[in-house]
């Protein structure tokens, strides 16, 4: 290879990358192409759902957060899902795939009250 070949090399191989970064790459699938499922959060802290109601689509995932340095629980009142004990920073996701509203409690101190309307 030459001197000049090379240099033409060097020159090309960045500017391709450039072209994939912004064109991408042929019959490949942009991240925003796709549906998200959709999130929400709840977070526990002082012996409160925040926020207490919380309205979702269908299809939505709900995730408590225990920032409370105490345990607590997410149950929802007729059955349809209920958390571990979470200990601080823990986590209990649950995706709702039906439209209503589901009132939930903490199991250890009932007096904690939360509701998620879907929509």
């Amino acid at each position: 290879m030459t001197r000049r070949n090379m240099w033409l090399a060097g020159l090309a191989m960045p500017v391709m990358i450039a072209m994939l970064f912004m064109f991408g790459v042929p019959g490949s699938v942009a991240a925003n192409d796709q549906p998200s499922a959709a999130t929400a959060v709840v977070k526990i802290d002082n012996f409160v759902f925040g926020p207490q109601t919380i309205t979702v689509p269908v299809g939505t995932t709900v995730t408590w957060t225990n920032s409370d340095d105490i345990p607590h629980t997410a149950a929802s009142t007729d059955g349809v899902f209920k958390s571990k004990v979470m200990d601080t920073d823990e986590k209990f996701s649950y995706t709702f795939t039906k439209a209503g509203t589901y009132s939930y409690y903490c199991t250890i101190h009932p007096k904690m009250t939360g509701k998620v309307v879907v929509q």
